[in-house]
């Protein structure tokens, strides 16, 4: 065959293997386990998982040697000593329920033989220090294979993440499959520090739940816990066998090593000793480890079905978490692809931010926003004081005007002064704002920034101490009445104005009526204006009284501002003319004349 052509099979060799092996995420499964965890069916993926879980702890487990596990067990409990000092009760009983007759006949018959030996077998094993010494040696033991089983779930948990990453990858993408996956996995494993699972960023799983390895050793141990109470009677079965051969063999032996006097007892001293012997406590630790093995081999489709449930338990945890944004990964393609390229720890922030566009814009505008790109910049790069503007105005579009407005830097500032609550970021200015937060102050800096952009701009010129004060003195609306003065007026006439209110800010409680600025701003010179509506303590000076006289005559300044600034002084004036006017008409008219007197009747 030439290079070329076994190039070429070479190749197709490769496609074929790349075809037919499962896939990359599907280590540690078969290909038809693979293929039976990507069911569409949730009851068919849970029996998936069971099955995945069963075959991992049975292999994990496999070979495992209890005997000596038993053993160790045994000497620990001492259980030689409780074996041997029961023999002795459980014989002594015998010995005194059993006339002298029946001993003595007892080595020559094998009925007798056994149900002596039976009885023996069944007090010393189902007497009640045995099953106390049965139960702690099953605590040992439970100890020794709860450890390695925790180990063989740790290991359980490489395809069983598999599995779960096989069922979700295709519905919602490898990174929401990661995470339930890593989830999941964290719970095979018991934190060794408190005992319980881990808690990943990702679900809601509670930090008290047990933990799948916990889970396996707890329902082993409560199996093996109950160990002694079954298990007296099978012991003693399996010894009996042996015991009634070797109590059957042995009366020759006693008959040539004992006196007549020994034989009274009967086959009880054989069967003491043989039930103390190293032969009979092997096949009674055998029979325990047997027992053992059974009983995990036994449960292990219990632990399998646990685990599945487990695991659709952190599935299910995970999904009503994250409901909203699973359901539209499901049905949208490319909010599925916004999904699967989103930060593990940004899917809590997802699930907000989904909400509150749903809440504002509904499903057509979050779609849009998740196309566009600007819904994985809000989720992915706003800081956490624009999340909490739109949080708190209940609207995305807030939190991007306030970032575009106010920049990452002084986003933080806006939230602690609660500028987002009161000012509107499309009137505002950067400058303003910039300024507003300078100044820092709980009661000036919400003013300023709550002022229109072209209400603010004239105030800005002012030193932060004279704004300052200006903002605490003054209200809202007597700062926007300033700005409209400021705005109007003559540029003299506004820095005269706008120097005297910064020093003393009070002056503004007479100036914010809209009829007062109406009269400043009609009058023809607004610095005489000004001057007037300035000018305190010198309500009867008559010089100055007649010189603004003379500026409303001449049409510099509005009557009306005259009227504002001297009212009781023109009040005093019109009472005066009009008390002046009643004294010349009473001097012009005269008295009026008496009526003709009425000439007496004749």
């Amino acid at each position: 065959m030439s290079g070329s052509r076994r190039s070429i099979w070479l190749l197709l060799l490769a496609l074929w293997l790349l075809a037919v092996a499962p896939p990359a995420e599907a280590q540690g499964l078969s290909r038809s386990e693979y293929e039976a965890c990507q069911a569409r069916d949730e009851q068919a993926f849970r029996e998936a998982i069971e099955r995945v879980t069963i075959a991992s702890l049975e292999t994990s487990i496999k070979g495992l040697d209890y005997t000596p596990i038993v053993a160790e067990a045994w000497r620990r409990g001492g259980i030689d000593e409780v074996m041997a000092r029961r023999v002795d009760l459980a014989l002594e009983e015998l010995r005194q329920e059993t006339s002298w007759s029946e001993l003595i006949t007892s080595l020559a018959s094998r009925e007798t033989q056994e149900r002596l030996a039976r009885a023996a077998a069944e007090r010393v094993y189902n007497s009640e220090d045995m099953r106390k010494a049965i139960e702690g040696l099953a605590i040992g033991v439970g100890r020794v294979v709860g450890e390695r089983l925790e180990l063989a779930t740790s290991d359980t948990a490489e395809p069983t993440t598999r599995c779960l990453e096989a069922f979700l990858g295709p519905r919602y993408g490898s990174t929401v499959a990661r995470i339930v996956a890593t989830d999941a996995g964290r719970d095979f494993a018991v934190d060794a520090a408190r005992g319980t699972a881990t808690v990943s960023r990702g679900t809601v799983i509670s930090e008290h739940k047990e933990g799948l390895a916990g889970l396996v050793a707890v329902i082993m141990r409560r199996q093996l816990g109950n160990l002694a109470s079954r298990v007296g009677q099978r012991i003693a079965g399996a010894v009996l066998g042996r015991l009634v051969s070797v109590v059957a063999g042995g009366v020759g032996v006693v008959l040539i090593a004992k006196d007549i006097w020994e034989l009274r007892n009967g086959v009880l001293p054989i069967i003491a000793s043989e039930m103390k012997s190293p032969a009979t406590r092997d096949k009674v630790q055998a029979e325990l480890a047997r027992t053992v093995s059974m009983e995990i081999e036994a449960h292990l489709r219990d632990i399998g079905k646990r685990t599945s449930e487990r695991v659709v338990e952190i599935w299910h945890e995970f999904r009503r978490a994250h409901l909203k944004v699973l359901e539209l990964a499901e049905r949208d393609a490319g909010f599925k692809r916004l999904l699967d390229g989103i930060s593990p720890e940004r899917l809590g922030r997802l699930d907000e931010v989904v909400a509150l566009e749903l809440a504002s814009g509904g499903e057509p505008r979050l779609l849009a926003r998740a196309a566009d790109g600007s819904l994985i910049e809000a989720v992915e790069r706003w800081p956490d004081a624009v999340l909490e503007i739109a949080r708190d105005r209940r609207s995305l579009d807030q939190g991007f005007k306030w970032r575009a407005l106010a920049g990452d830097k002084l986003v933080p500032s806006v939230v602690v002064h609660e500028l987002h609550r009161l000012a509107d970021p499309v009137r505002l200015t950067r400058r303003t704002l910039e300024r507003a937060l300078a100044l820092d102050d709980r009661i000036a800096t919400p003013r300023l920034a709550a002022l229109p952009a072209s209400a603010a701009a004239p105030l800005l010129d002012l030193q932060d101490a004279d704004l300052r004060r200006l903002g605490r003195a003054v209200t809202s609306e007597g700062l926007e009445s300033l700005a409209g003065y400021l705005s109007r007026l003559e540029a003299p006439a506004g820095k005269r104005l706008l120097a005297a209110v910064a020093e003393t800010p009070t002056l503004m409680t007479a100036l914010t009526p809209a009829a007062v600025r109406e009269a400043v701003l009609a009058s023809r010179d607004h610095s005489a204006a000004v001057a007037m509506i300035l000018r305190q303590g010198d309500l009867l000076d008559a010089g100055h009284f007649v010189e603004d006289i003379e500026r409303v005559r001449s049409g510099a300044v509005s009557p009306r501002l005259l009227l504002w600034r001297y009212p009781i002084a023109l009040g005093g004036l019109a009472l005066f003319g009009l008390a002046l006017l009643a004294l010349l008409w009473r001097a012009v008219a005269g008295r009026r004349p008496a009526s003709a007197a009425t000439p007496p009747s004749s």
